[in-house]
């Protein structure tokens, strides 16, 4: 799986500029400057990598963002070499790309959480869990503190609630009909009632109704990292 990550960061970068040297070295000497970007994308994705690595919820953002600036850069640096026709790709050449960035995203991902195994609460990764019914919104477990968040990046301290592992009084395990109006400490848009399983989390004097379809693993992860916190 770390692997997997390491392509999405290292290795679409190293591949790019592959590319741009290869059509570099058909044209101008001055056609040699458009290394500059594979080289700092390069460099962010070691950086990055070292950040991320054990942290999932930012695979899809650097995927996307490195996977499409790949694919754009391919068919439109051919311009600086007098070549014209790919050009005309570079739309779908920026879908593709993000496609394919995302697609290794999600296959590091599905290889960290499916089969979930137990023992993976032990690791140092901070694993997320989608709420169902609520786009965009997610708990985050990392190895000390527990996150329900609205946005996968929050804007302001309204959309997000962090508690250590030790202010967590109780979690359980509940059923939800669907005809629940649920209610955030948090701001939460569009949130669908949607029947299926849901945690009952307590912290600080706060119960949280967290309607997930990975319930019962979320009160597993979240007993086992207490255990070691």
């Amino acid at each position: 799986m770390q692997r997997v990550v390491a392509v999405t960061y290292v290795g679409i970068p190293v591949g790019l500029l592959v590319v741009v040297a290869l059509i570099a070295a058909s044209g101008p000497v001055a056609a040699w400057a458009g290394c500059v970007v594979p080289l700092a994308m390069l460099v962010a994705g070691v950086v990055l990598l070292r950040r991320h690595r054990y942290q999932p919820r930012w695979w899809n953002a650097v995927a996307g963002l490195f996977g499409g600036a790949a694919g754009l850069m391919i068919t439109l640096f051919p311009l600086a070499v007098g070549v014209w026709w790919p050009a005309v790709l570079a739309l779908p050449g920026l879908i593709a790309g993000i496609v394919a960035g995302l697609a290794l995203a999600r296959l590091a991902d599905r290889t960290l959480l499916v089969p979930f195994v137990p023992e993976l609460a032990e690791t140092p990764y901070e694993l997320v869990f989608r709420l169902r019914g609520i786009p965009l919104a997610a708990v985050l477990v990392g190895a000390d503190n527990v996150t329900i968040q609205a946005h996968p990046v929050p804007r302001s301290e309204h959309q997000f609630q962090t508690y250590p592992l030790s202010d967590v009084t109780g979690t359980y395990e509940f059923s939800l009909s669907g005809a629940e109006r649920l209610k955030f400490p948090i701001a939460v848009t569009h949130a669908a009632a949607s029947p299926g399983p849901a945690v009952i989390l307590q912290a600080k004097g706060q119960d949280w109704v967290l309607p997930t379809n990975q319930a019962e693993t979320l009160i597993d992860v979240l007993n086992r990292r207490q255990s070691t916190a």
